[in-house]
């Protein structure tokens, strides 16, 4: 996502929605979705196999509490058919990820 000129990973459960309150409120402005060209240039990842660890270059990585609701998420892994079966709290531990409140409920 991109909010001015900051563009950041935010990682939501896959049944949870942006709230733009919430995630204004957070973050200062509304979220812009990236196209797949920045996709790939901010993560050297495509749609839909973005990871949020092992990045390539320092990026923001923020884990919506959505995640919390279970104890293991299947994150993508870095394609579109590649996937990691991990615990959320491992993943914050891996990518030094932020826990905000940024989907409805």
């Amino acid at each position: 996502l991109r909010v001015g000129d900051r563009t950041m990973l935010v990682v939501t459960s896959g049944i949870a929605r942006l709230d733009n309150r919430k995630f204004k409120d957070q973050f200062g402005g509304k979220p812009r979705m990236l196209d797949a060209a920045e996709v790939v240039e901010a993560t050297s990842h495509p749609v839909g196999g973005v990871c949020p660890f092992g990045l390539p270059a320092p990026l923001p990585v923020y884990f919506d509490v959505s995640l919390r609701e279970f104890e293991e998420v299947v994150p993508a892994a870095g394609a579109t058919n590649a996937a990691v079966r991990i615990a959320p709290q491992r993943m914050v531990e891996l990518t030094g990820a932020e826990w905000v409140d940024v989907c409805q409920r």
